[in-house]
């Protein structure tokens, strides 16, 4: 009895926790209803949107444009973003940023920031000591990092997601070039912090290109590889990937397609940008030469000729793709001097010579590091809007050796797609088809440490260790766990990039630091003395290189077991509980893993670290664990590992001083005795009583960032205050310039109007002459003061006009009404009297309306006739200056009034029955009318089984009192009536023998 309530109770229990996490959801679903992606390129963003009823779709911006300029103007008291920045680059050249990409993740001494120095002269770039980065000094007072003014571009994108989306969104995946280090998307994650904004993911722009291929191509993808190239070359890099697509088995969704990035290569600086400045130099020395002998000035060294120069080469690199030749024209271009000059792509192309011979570089890097050669690539698609340049196009054609060059896709809003889709496919508000995406990883990650070896007897050297963590083009998202087995003391190991000798010497410079992080671990030696009796399994390093291709170290711990006697123990409530709870979800059996388009790691345990070249005596320095990922999950999984590598999920829940234990399955080897000889029931029943118990200490962690230090919290902190202040500023001038607007318009409008005969017939001259000397006055105040005048003042202001001109506007719009309104009374009145009229002329027999309702109908039309004709007498006395009594709320009321009664008695003869029809005196069926058909007269009735045919229906028994005589029918109406009353009871007998 006791056990059993104990088990309603958990049971209990556990709905109880099972509704709590449903409600959880439903709860975060709430505020996730819609995701977007934001494709960030050097040049212009596409920013796509996904919510419930609009799936995968390019938000439009203010302009209505599909893609939007990554610009910002800043000045001291306002902001500019996208094409309203892009047309301030010109008027203001220092105060508008471009192109500031190339400056994330970078410190002061990267060849980029001498390289934006050169391109971008009039930006004043400051350095800041603690980071050892620039930032844009705008004046003294505003300077900005380039992570602050990303984060302004994110926010602004959300802007535009949220109007085109009619609801807020804070859920983001946000696109990354491959080549992006670690330092880089650090900055790209703090920026969106920034602005607010929660990334679920950051993707790389040649793999989100590459999901949006495939996603539209579904159907297209088998089990058999298909290997395709996409060719990217936007404004500011190029990049190079290949793709295999095939379809794999998943555990969850059975057969999926399967996109993986094989091989990867890139040039930073090869793109349409560097075109452009190649023209615009090119033009500004035509423009000097034109100018030459006139004792003038540089033309480079005024930034605002610069700039119109620099949008005039692109798009004069655009009209060139298209065409042979061009006229470059700008009209005062500096000095109030015309600029005119013809331009061929046969220059062009000369101009860019070196650029195109880079072109097939990134070619042959993805061939590389993909092991693989052309003849194994399907087909080269292009992606960017630099692959329109005919001469690119000519010369990929000829490194490819292919007889096409595939254009089968949208350049521009090919990552933005991929992007949405993914956001989608992580997000909780959606559910999307699964596909599989495995990205690589460019750059590998060693661990180094160093160790004090003893060569010789009394001969102590230190040796330094290597072990790759994550290869390259290895798939990531992806956990390993690293062991350090002969440490029982403090000390300190190196997370570094491993070989990069695939890089250039030039990019390894931009590259910047190739060490990440030295890791200080503090308690090894307490960890030991608290358990001087137990086993040591080693030092577990914890890492974790997650979706966005950020790297963590996600803990340290050491591992301890010893065999202890184990006493057979009754369960823990709360470990009932839990298994209560993990067979209402299957046991606990099933995979966690989210159908969300991305290489999900097993939970159990994390992938293993590679293995190291050296001797096999170093190999007990760094452990392997659990099984790598493997491209086929088909294949049965890996045994469970033992000892150290005991999963996690068995570690028990009570937690001591901060230790945690956890209890394994005794051994099955070493404790049975002799092969083939079953122990004594005594010993067997000792064995079942030992067991294993694991006790795991967390270790201290003490992180040194040397590729980039990170804003702290409290900079992160100042930072998005700082933005979420020109947020509320922004909006409080938008605000007023919205208030302003709306004080002139009616201004200007009411004067206009005061001029109009409608207006002039319902006023005096003297109200006109008030209400005109009064829009003077406040007109003269917006242009003499408005400007220094907050909001309320201007709504205040315009608040009086309004008040002033509201009785001429409401005697204009009664008057304006008054025609429709009185016709419309007018056709419900004389429909009214007619209905009643018809309804009067009903006969007494048949009447379904009683006399008290005629009579209330009859009286709210004589009362709407006679209010009508009284207030519009009282209305023609009155001169049509003053208020008028005739107003359209009251005939709308009067209507109103009238139309209920009218629908009343609508409504009542719609489901009023006929009433019966008496019998005539002598008993008899009245004979049927001339006009009635033959079958009327004969109709035969099929009675039930058993009954004759002469049998009659019994008839309905006479409803008049006792001694009264039936009223007679007279007529063709009563032979009409009794007709239908006899072949009404003919049709109720044929459905009761039915």
């Amino acid at each position: 009895m006791v056990t059993s309530v104990r088990r309603q109770r958990l049971r209990r229990l556990a709905r109880w926790a099972l509704m709590a996490v449903l409600l959880a959801d439903l709860l975060a679903l709430s505020d996730t209803l819609a995701v977007m992606s934001v494709d960030l390129g050097s040049e212009s963003m596409k920013v796509a949107i996904v919510k419930p009823g609009v799936p995968m779709e390019i938000v439009l911006n203010k302009e209505s444009r599909r893609k939007t300029p990554v610009t910002v103007t800043l000045k001291e008291n306002e902001r500019f973003f996208g094409d309203s920045a892009a047309s301030m680059a010109i008027k203001n050249p220092k105060a508008t940023l471009r192109y500031f990409q190339q400056l994330l993740g970078k410190q002061e001494d990267n060849p980029h920031v001498a390289l934006y120095r050169v391109r971008f002269p009039e930006h004043e770039l400051g350095f800041d000591p603690r980071r050892q980065t620039v930032y844009f000094q705008i004046s003294p007072q505003l300077h900005f990092s380039p992570e602050e003014v990303l984060g302004m571009v994110l926010n602004y994108s959300r802007s535009l997601a949220e109007d085109f989306a009619e609801q807020p969104i804070k859920d983001a995946v946000i696109t990354v070039p491959a080549f992006f280090n670690q330092a880089e998307r650090r900055a790209v994650l703090q920026a969106a912090h920034m602005a607010g904004l929660k990334v679920l993911q950051l993707i790389n722009d040649n793999t989100a290109t590459a999901l949006s291929y495939g996603v539209f191509r579904r159907k297209d993808i088998n089990t058999t590889a298909q290997n395709i190239m996409f060719y990217d070359m936007g404004s500011g890099s190029t990049v190079c990937t290949i793709v295999t697509y095939q379809t794999v088995k998943t555990k969850d969704a059975g057969m999926q397609p399967q996109l993986q990035i094989r091989g990867v290569g890139f040039d930073r600086t090869l793109g349409g940008l560097e075109m452009e400045l190649r023209l615009r130099e090119h033009l500004a020395g035509l423009f000097n030469e034109q100018r030459k002998g006139q004792r003038a000035k540089d033309v480079r060294e005024n930034p605002r000729a610069m700039a119109k120069l620099l949008r005039e080469a692109n798009r004069l690199k655009t009209v060139l793709s298209a065409n042979v030749d061009h006229m470059a024209q700008i009209e005062g271009l500096m000095d109030d001097v015309d600029f005119k000059a013809k331009v061929t792509r046969v220059e062009f192309e000369e101009l860019c010579t070196d650029l195109f011979e880079r072109v097939p570089g990134p070619v042959q890097q993805a061939l590389q590091s993909a092991e693989m050669n052309l003849d194994e690539i399907e087909q080269v698609i292009l992606v960017g809007g630099a692959t329109r340049v005919p001469k690119v196009q000519e010369v990929l054609l000829k490194a490819v050796r292919k007889e096409e060059l595939g254009k089968n896709i949208n350049a521009d809003e090919a990552a933005a797609m991929g992007a949405v889709y993914q956001a989608a496919a992580l997000s909780k508000a959606f559910k999307v088809k699964p596909f599989v995406v495995r990205d690589a990883v460019i750059y590998p990650i060693l661990v180094e440490f160093t160790r004090e070896v003893e060569e010789e007897p009394g001969v102590h050297s230190l040796k330094h260790n290597k072990r790759v963590l994550f290869s390259r083009m290895g798939p990531y998202p992806q956990r390993k766990v690293i062991t350090f087995n002969r440490y029982s003391h403090d000390f300190n190991f190196h997370i570094n990039y491993g070989d990069l000798s695939f890089l250039g010497p030039e990019d390894l410079r931009v590259f910047g630091s190739q060490n990440l992080t030295t890791v200080k671990l503090k308690g090894v030696g307490e960890s030991f003395k608290k358990y001087p009796d137990y086993e040591s399994k080693g030092i577990k390093a914890h890492f974790n290189l997650d979706e966005s291709g950020v790297l963590s170290l996600v803990r340290v711990e050491s591992v301890f077991e010893t065999l202890v006697e184990d006493s057979p123990e009754e369960e823990s409530t709360l470990t009932k509980l839990g298994n209560t709870i993990s067979s209402l979800f299957g046991g606990g059996t099933t995979s966690d893993a989210k159908e969300n388009g991305t290489d999900t790691v097993q939970e159990e345990e994390e992938s293993p670290a590679e293995g190291s070249k050296d001797e096999p005596g170093e190999q007990a320095e760094l452990k392997e664990e659990a099984e790598a990922p493997v491209e086929d999950t088909s294949q049965p999984p890996p045994p469970e590992p033992k000892g150290d590598a005991a999963p996690e999920r068995e570690q028990a829940t009570d937690k001591e001083n901060g230790e945690k234990s956890e209890a394994q399955k005794p051994s099955e080897k070493g404790e049975t005795g002799s092969e083939g000889i079953s122990p004594a029931p005594e010993e067997e029943k000792k064995q079942n009583l030992a067991r294993k118990q694991r006790m795991v200490a967390e270790i201290g962690v003490e992180l040194v960032v040397l590729d980039l230090p990170d804003l702290s919290e409290d900079e992160l902190a100042r930072s998005a205050q700082k933005l979420q202040d020109l947020t509320v500023r922004d909006l409080e001038k938008q605000e007023r310039e919205k208030a302003a607007n709306s004080l002139e318009a009616f201004i200007f409008e009411t004067q206009d109007k005061l001029y109009q005969p409608e207006y002039q017939e319902v006023s005096t001259e003297e109200q006109r002459e008030e209400i005109s000397g009064r829009l003077s006055a406040a007109s003269t105040w917006l242009e003499d003061e408005g400007f220094g005048a907050t909001t309320v003042m201007l709504k205040e202001k315009l608040a009086e006009l309004r008040k002033l001109c509201q009785a001429l506007f409401f005697r204009v719009e009664e008057r304006k009404k008054w025609p429709e309104r009185l016709s419309a009374l007018d056709n419900l009145l004389n429909h009214s009297s007619m209905f009643l009229k018809g309804a009067r002329l009903i006969p007494e027999m048949d009447q379904i309306f009683t006399e008290v309702e005629m009579t209330t109908l009859e009286k709210v039309i004589n009362e709407t006739w006679a209010w009508k004709n009284t207030t519009m007498a009282e209305q023609a006395k009155l001169p049509a200056t003053e208020r008028p009594v005739l107003l359209s709320k009251d005939i709308e009321a009067k209507m109103m009034a009238l139309d209920r009664e009218v629908q009343y008695l609508l409504n009542k003869a719609k489901f009023a029955k006929p009433r019966p029809r008496p019998k005539d005196k002598n008993g008899t069926r009245a004979e049927p009318p001339l006009n009635a058909s033959a079958s009327d007269h004969g109709e035969k009735v099929i009675g039930p089984p058993g009954q004759s045919e002469d049998a009659q229906p019994i008839s309905e028994p006479d409803k008049a009192t006792p001694g009264s005589e039936p009223l007679e029918l007279e007529g063709a109406g009563a032979e009409s009536e009794q007709k239908e009353q006899s072949t009404e009871q003919k049709r109720t007998l044929k459905n009761d023998e039915l």
